[in-house]
């Protein structure tokens, strides 16, 4: 089995607010935000994750939050440094760095880039102010504005931009209107990405009563994907248009399961080893709890092999996000599994008009499955256990 590319995606967990439907591992800044010592904890954590490394070289590496911005390209930059010195960085590395506008005043974007970063990916959500005060959101259009001005005079010249679709109150040519208002930028990649309600956030406690239903928001996808493509961006996962040669690498390596490492509060990883076994691991999730385990030497993170059945669905899980699919091929090389392990599931969906065959035996979600992907990707779930029923 030969091993996949590696990723390292680092996790700074503190916004400045937490919005309304985030159920991301982040934090409303206050005195629990000392910086310094979340850095330090940080590096120490990258020292041990270079044991898990082994050597290999990391084709990418993502700052995610929270929101990385909080921070400053000074303690950016640090960061930076320590991953090229700790790890073998690959040259052409991709180094993304997500922001949103209503921080990026903290320092000028030139010195992110001036830092090491690469790669920027602005927290837009929505171009109508109204949308983004529902949204819980500190900045308003005019600050997206300034901080698209500031990235392109800062040199970027890789940039994505966040929008969100199915927003509370919002009607078909509003979303429509925040897709044309992303294109006018032109940004080398665009996320667009429907509001879900997840569990544990305000949204999900306290549902807006004026969300779009299901037919409008399978209409704002439709129409909004059309304008996308026809002003030359490619889909080329469900939530992802790129223009050609702009695609996420690092997202590309989770979809194609790759491997990654994983530094901070609550940042899970994925790393096969010699043998092929193939682990997941997580951080700590509160700042404070990591920040004492890593300060300890024991932030090595809850540890699990995945059985194989486990394997071939987060494969799919992962793989059948992507307009193009995955060969017979890449499962096995990737999964170290046989392809036999999936077939039979893979026809019954076929059958099922839920996905499709290509030349040189390669599958791909269907354009009925790529709308019911939920139910698509269930078809891989693992069977559940069977007990024996005995008397107590």
């Amino acid at each position: 089995m030969t091993l996949p590319p590696l990723s390292l995606y680092a996790h700074l967990p503190w916004c400045v607010r937490k919005c309304p439907y985030c159920d991301f591992n982040s934090h409303a800044a206050g005195q629990r935000a000392d910086k310094r010592r979340y850095i330090d904890a940080l590096l120490a954590d990258l020292a041990a994750e270079s044991a898990r490394a082994a050597g290999r070289v990391v084709e990418t590496v993502f700052f995610g939050g929270g929101t990385p911005s909080f921070f400053s390209a000074a303690e950016i930059g640090e960061i930076v440094a320590e991953i090229g010195r700790v790890l073998r960085l690959a040259e052409n590395a991709e180094i993304t760095m997500e922001a949103n506008p209503g921080t990026v005043e903290h320092d000028r974007l030139r010195a992110y880039r001036d830092a090491g970063i690469n790669r920027l990916s602005l927290g837009a959500q929505s171009f109508n102010d109204g949308s983004l005060a529902r949204l819980g959101r500190i900045h308003g259009a005019s600050e997206i504005l300034n901080a698209w001005c500031d990235a392109e005079r800062a040199g970027f010249d890789s940039i994505n931009l966040d929008l969100m679709f199915a927003l509370p109150g919002q009607t078909l040519e509003m979303a429509l209107e925040d897709v044309r208002q992303a294109i006018l930028l032109s940004p080398q990649h665009l996320s667009w990405y429907q509001l879900t309600l997840e569990p544990n956030t305000v949204f999900h406690a306290k549902p807006p009563a004026d969300l779009p239903d299901e037919e409008l928001s399978w209409a704002i996808e439709t129409e909004g994907s059309e304008l996308l493509r026809a002003a030359g961006y490619e889909r080329y996962e469900t939530s992802a248009h790129a223009r050609p040669g702009a695609r996420c690498r690092h997202n590309l390596n989770y979809w194609q399961f790759g491997d990654y490492l994983a530094i901070g509060a609550g940042a899970h990883g994925k790393i096969t080893d010699e043998g092929g076994a193939i682990w997941r691991y997580r951080k700590p999730a509160h700042p404070l709890s990591y920040m004492q385990e890593s300060e300890s030497g024991r932030c090595d993170g809850m540890r699990e092999q995945l059985a194989p059945a486990d394997i071939a669905f987060e494969y799919m899980l992962n793989a059948l996000r992507l307009t193009d699919g995955f060969t017979e091929e890449s499962f096995s090389a990737r999964t170290g599994l046989p392809w036999r392990f999936v077939a039979p599931c893979v026809q019954r969906a076929a059958a099922l008009g839920l996905m499709e065959s290509a030349p040189d035996s390669q599958w791909a979600p269907s354009a009925h499955g790529r709308r019911f992907l939920n139910d698509l990707q269930a078809m891989f779930l693992p069977e559940p256990p069977v007990y024996s029923q005995r008397p107590a």
